[in-house]
C-alpha cells in the first residue's frame, strides 16, 4: 500500500471522508469511547497505525446501539470492521464494584453514559446485521481479556470465550498494531477472513468438525477431564473445555493455570478451548514491538485533542494530554491485574531521542503550560530494564520476574538521564511521574537508588508519591504477589529522607485494597493498624473487583490458587463491604461495619477511647476515638490528601 499523509484527524464522517479524497474507507473502527486523538486512547492508535501503512481509516465513535443509521454513517468498508468497548471493559466501565451504576463516563464527552453493556457483543451483532458478508474483528481490552471462558462478576457466570457470543470472526488480542497490519495485509491480497487463522495475536473460532477423529475427538467430547496434552497435529496446547469449567471450580483453575503459562511471545504455544458449538484457538502471542517500530507508533501526528465535533470536553483527555509513554510491558506479575494476558511481562522502551522529540513537540503545542503530566507506562520506573532472555527465549516459565532476580537489569541510570534531558528542553518547566513507580524494583538497585530518589524528590513528585503496597500482610500480598511490608517500611524511609535532603515537604500516597482473596478480617485490622501507626491513612483505596482473565479472578471464583490448586479464603458479600469499611475506619458511615468488623476478628482491643483505638466504644457511634482523632490532625497536617482512587 501507498503510504499516505497523517489527517489532522481521522475522519468520522463521510464530509470528511470527501475532503481527503476517500470514497470509501478500507477500516472502520468502531470504539466505545469518544474519539480523542491522543496515544492514550486504542481508536486513534490503531487507526493511525493503519493510515500509516497506507490504508484510509473512519471512526465510528460511541454509535447508538438502537439506531442503524450511526453504523451506517461511513458505509461499507473496503477491508474490515475493527469493534472494542473502548480503553475500559465496558463492565467495569458502567458499574462499580459494589455492582452499581456508574452515574458518568470519562471516555464520554461531557461525562455521558453512552455505553451499552457487554458494548464489544452489542456492536459486532449490529454491524454483522448491517453488513452480512463484512469481516468483524474484535479488539481492545474488553475483547482481549475474555478470549477465553471465563467468570463474569457482572452475571456471577462463567461466560463463554467472547467469540464464542460474539457474530466476529477473530479477536486481535494483547498490543495490535503489528497483528492488525498483517490482517490488514493479507485482506488487501485476497485471502478470505476465514482462511486467516495463524496471525500471531490473534484468537480464531474453528468448527467443531474440524476437530472430529483421533485424540482431539476424545478430547473435545470428554470435556478434558484427563490431563491436557500438545497435540501434535496441530502443534496446540488443549485446556478445559467450556462444559468442564462452567461446571467444576477445579477445572476452571486448572485451565486458567494452563493458558496463562503460553502467554509469552517467545515460547508459547497455541491454545485450544472446546466451546459446545465452536473451538476457539488461541495463537501464539504477538512478538513485541522493537525500539525503533514502538518510536513510530507513538511519533505518529496525533493531535492530542478530542475529535472538533463534539461540542464538550471528554473527562479522560486532560489527566493525560500532555503525558508521554516511554515504555509498555510488565513484569511485576500482580495477580489483580491482566497485564500479563495483554502486555505482557517483557518490557519494550523507546529510544531516549524519539521521546525528546515528543517533548519538544509538546512544549509548542497550545494549552501547554510547561508541564509534562506523566512520562511512564504501567510502572514508570520500569523504563530501560531488560533481561538477556526477553530477546529470544522469552520470560521465564518456571518463575516470575522478581526484583532480587540476579538476570534482571534493574538500572534507574537510564531514566535518570532521559528525566534530566527532558528538564532541558525549551518550554518545559515540570516533568512529573504520574503513572508512579515500583517502590521494591528501586531499592533492589543499589547501585543508583539514592540517586533515583533524589532526582524524584527534587524535580518529579507533586507533594505526593504514588506507590501501589496494596496490603500489609504477609498472607494477602503473596496472594497478590506483592512485596511484603518490611520493602514498603524500608522506602518509607529512603523516601522521606530524599526528601528531607530536597528540602521538600513530600508524602508517600499509597494504593491500597479490601476485599482480595486470601484476606481475612484479621489482615484488614492489620492493616487499619499500619496507617495509624504510620499517619498515612487515605481514601486512595480501592475494593477488589474480579475481573477477566486475573489470578485474582481466578481465586476468587474457585476459592483455589490456580497453580497450587490449594484453597484460598475469598472474602464475599457482608464480610467484603466490612473489610472496605475496615480500611475507611474514621468515616462516620462505617462505624457499624467497623465495629462488626473488630469484633468478629478477635480485636475488640481496637474499640473504645484509647489512644490505640479506631473506632469510639458503644456510646460514640459514629465517632473515631479519641486516639483517632488525634491521628486525624496528624494526618491533615502533615498534608496527606483524602482523594477517591480512579480505577
Amino acid at each position: 500500500m501507498q503510504m499516505m499523509d497523517q489527517p489532522p484527524f481521522l475522519p468520522m464522517s463521510l464530509a470528511e471522508a470527501k475532503e481527503l479524497g476517500i470514497d470509501q474507507f478500507d477500516v472502520v473502527l468502531i470504539s466505545g469511547d469518544a474519539y480523542v486523538d491522543h496515544p492514550s486512547f486504542a481508536a486513534a492508535v490503531m487507526g493511525r497505525v493503519l493510515w500509516d501503512a497506507g490504508y484510509s481509516v473512519g471512526i465510528v465513535a460511541q454509535p447508538n446501539w438502537r439506531q442503524a443509521e450511526d453504523f451506517q454513517r461511513l458505509g461499507r468498508p473496503r477491508l474490515f470492521f475493527g469493534v472494542s468497548s473502548g480503553n475500559v471493559d465496558s463492565m467495569v466501565n458502567n458499574f462499580t464494584p459494589n455492582l452499581k451504576r456508574r452515574s458518568s463516563d470519562v471516555y464520554s464527552p461531557g461525562g455521558a453514559l453512552l455505553r451499552p453493556d457487554r458494548a464489544a457483543i452489542v456492536y459486532a451483532d449490529r454491524v454483522h446485521s448491517l453488513f452480512p458478508g463484512v469481516p468483524v474483528i474484535l479488539g481492545g481490552i474488553e475483547a482481549s481479556l475474555r478470549r477465553f471462558a471465563h467468570y463474569d462478576y457482572w452475571s456471577d457466570s462463567v461466560r463463554r470465550s467472547i467469540l464464542a457470543d460474539a457474530p466476529a470472526d477473530l479477536i486481535v488480542y494483547g498490543m495490535g498494531e503489528r497483528p492488525i497490519r498483517q490482517l490488514a495485509l493479507r485482506l488487501e491480497k485476497g485471502e478470505r477472513i476465514g482462511e486467516i487463522q495463524d496471525v500471531p495475536g490473534t484468537t480464531v473460532k474453528e468448527p467443531v468438525a474440524l476437530w472430529r477423529g483421533g485424540s482431539a475427538q476424545a478430547d473435545l467430547a470428554n470435556g478434558l477431564k484427563a490431563a491436557p496434552e500438545q497435540d501434535r497435529r496441530f502443534g496446540c496446547l488443549i485446556i478445559p473445555g467450556f462444559e468442564a469449567v462452567s461446571r467444576d471450580k477445579r477445572e476452571y483453575a486448572r485451565a486458567f493455570a494452563l493458558h496463562y503459562g503460553e502467554q509469552d511471545p517467545f515460547r508459547g504455544r497455541a491454545v485450544v478451548q472446546p466451546h459446545p458449538k465452536t473451538v476457539i484457538v488461541q495463537n501464539p502471542p504477538a512478538k513485541p514491538l522493537s525500539t525503533e517500530e514502538l518510536d513510530r507508533v507513538y511519533e505518529l501526528d496525533y493531535a492530542r485533542q478530542a475529535h472538533p465535533s463534539y461540542r464538550q470536553p471528554v473527562p479522560a483527555l486532560e489527566p493525560v494530554r500532555f503525558s508521554i509513554t516511554s515504555h509498555r510491558g510488565c513484569f511485576g506479575s500482580c495477580s489483580f491485574c491482566a497485564l500479563t494476558h495483554h502486555q505482557g511481562r517483557i518490557v519494550q522502551s523507546r529510544s531516549e531521542a524519539s521521546i525528546l522529540r515528543e517533548a519538544a513537540r509538546l512544549a509548542e503545542m497550545p494549552g501547554f503550560k510547561g508541564i509534562i503530566q506523566d512520562v511512564g507506562g504501567p510502572t514508570a520506573n520500569m523504563y530501560g530494564m531488560s533481561c538477556p532472555r526477553w530477546t529470544g527465549l522469552g520470560a521465564c516459565a518456571d518463575k516470575l520476574c522478581r526484583a532480587d532476580c540476579p538476570s534482571l537489569d534493574k538500572d534507574h541510570s537510564r531514566q535518570v538521564r532521559l528525566l534530566r534531558a527532558l528538564l532541558r528542553i525549551p518550554g518545559v518547566r515540570r516533568v512529573f511521574i504520574g503513572s508512579g513507580i515500583r517502590h521494591d524494583l528501586l531499592l533492589a538497585d543499589e547501585a543508583c537508588c539514592s540517586l533515583y530518589l533524589d532526582q524524584l524528590c527534587r524535580h518529579h513528585v507533586s507533594g505526593h508519591l504514588k506507590i501501589a503496597p496494596e496490603h500489609i500482610s504477609r498472607m494477602v500480598t503473596e496472594c497478590m504477589n506483592k512485596p511484603p511490608r518490611e520493602v514498603l517500611d524500608s522506602f518509607r524511609e529512603r523516601f522521606a529522607s530524599a526528601s528531607r535532603a530536597a528540602g521538600k515537604e513530600q508524602y508517600i500516597l499509597p494504593y491500597l485494597m479490601s476485599g482480595h482473596p486470601g484476606c481475612t478480617l484479621q489482615d484488614m485490622a492489620e492493616l487499619a493498624e499500619y496507617l495509624r501507626d504510620h499517619h498515612m491513612y487515605t481514601e486512595q483505596v480501592q475494593d477488589f473487583t474480579p475481573t477477566p482473565m486475573t489470578v485474582s479472578t481466578a481465586m476468587y471464583y474457585t476459592g483455589l490458587d490456580p497453580f497450587t490448586l490449594q484453597p484460598v479464603h475469598v472474602p464475599k458479600d457482608r464480610e467484603k463491604r466490612i473489610q472496605r469499611a475496615m480500611l475507611r475506619y474514621r468515616e462516620p458511615e462505617n462505624y457499624e461495619l467497623v465495629r462488626e468488623g473488630l469484633k468478629a476478628a478477635g480485636r475488640g482491643d481496637l474499640i473504645g477511647e484509647g489512644r490505640s483505638c479506631l473506632i469510639g466504644g458503644r456510646g460514640a457511634r459514629g465517632g473515631a476515638s479519641l486516639g483517632a482523632s488525634r491521628g486525624a490532625e496528624r494526618d491533615a497536617r502533615s498534608g496527606a490528601e483524602r482523594r477517591p482512587r480512579s480505577d
